[in-house]
């Protein structure tokens, strides 16, 4: 079982996946707000999971080295220490973008789908890490691991 996050500046959205890594689902959207940490335990608390997946801000060339993705690794450990899980993170070039026209297609108008594209990105990266490494046959993304 793994939780997958999609960290933004005011939501999170959250997915996790069956304990065979075979399904990912969307979970809930959180506020990204003073008690973000408490809504990220609980659901930690909640699912149990062996880790979590975060998405790490990539440029179109490839580069994990810029201000977005410093944060989002200070971001990583942050929740890593704080929930006794490790953090695997994965490029996430392209998975909002996924996320809104998955749910363009179900036919919702864009005012209802705002609230579900941090989920369904959340589900992407999930998705991603459950593919990556049923190919590869190791767990893929760099780990944070409780520092």
């Amino acid at each position: 079982m793994r939780l997958g996050l999609d960290w933004g500046g005011a939501r999170i959205g959250v997915a996790a996946c069956d304990r065979d890594g075979i399904l990912a689902y969307p979970v809930e959207t959180v506020r990204n707000d003073g008690g973000v940490m408490t809504s990220i335990r609980a659901l930690v608390a909640q699912y149990d999971p062996i880790e979590i997946v975060m998405g790490l801000p990539t440029d179109l060339r490839g580069n994990k080295a810029g201000v977005a993705a410093r944060a989002m690794r200070k971001n990583a450990r942050r929740v890593s220490a704080e929930c006794n899980r490790p953090v695997r993170m994965l490029d996430e070039r392209l998975t909002t973008v996924t996320a809104a026209r998955r749910l363009a297609e179900t036919g919702r108008d864009a005012r209802a789908r705002k609230p579900l594209i941090d989920q369904a990105a959340a589900v992407a990266i999930l998705e991603q890490a459950i593919d990556m490494e049923k190919r590869d046959g190791a767990a893929p993304g760099e780990v944070i691991d409780r520092a």
